[in-house]
């Protein structure tokens, strides 16, 4: 799938993962690439910025930990970002219904 298919859905993405419970940066990565049947395959370098950005958005929150002698990250939803994960679904639903109307090619004002 092309990378372009993700952005603007990148936050939303992140949030998902992280819903059933709280996970480290490689985790999600993990998480997304088996959620998506490995559509989605995100480096490094998109997640950790995004994850940043999220937890100053207070959407996330992080913590420190030590798990066999390495220093590992850990990621969870705050309730904003669980909100933000149900607003985001429901503005997801709406899109990909219109877009899929729009593809169907189904004439104006039929309903599928």
């Amino acid at each position: 799938m092309h990378a372009e298919a993700v952005k603007g859905h990148l936050d939303s993405i992140l949030l998902a993962s992280l819903e059933p419970q709280p996970l480290h940066g490689y985790a999600i990565m993990e998480a997304v690439r088996a959620g998506s049947h490995a559509s989605f395959d995100l480096p490094t370098g998109t997640v950790y910025p995004a994850l940043h950005r999220l937890e100053r958005a207070g959407l996330v929150r992080s913590k420190w930990s030590t798990v066999s002698g390495r220093r590992r990250r850990t990621y969870e939803l705050t309730d904003r970002g669980r909100r933000r994960l149900r607003e985001e679904r429901q503005s997801w639903k709406l899109f990909s219904r219109a877009v899929s109307n729009l593809l169907s090619g189904a004439p104006a004002g039929a309903t599928p």
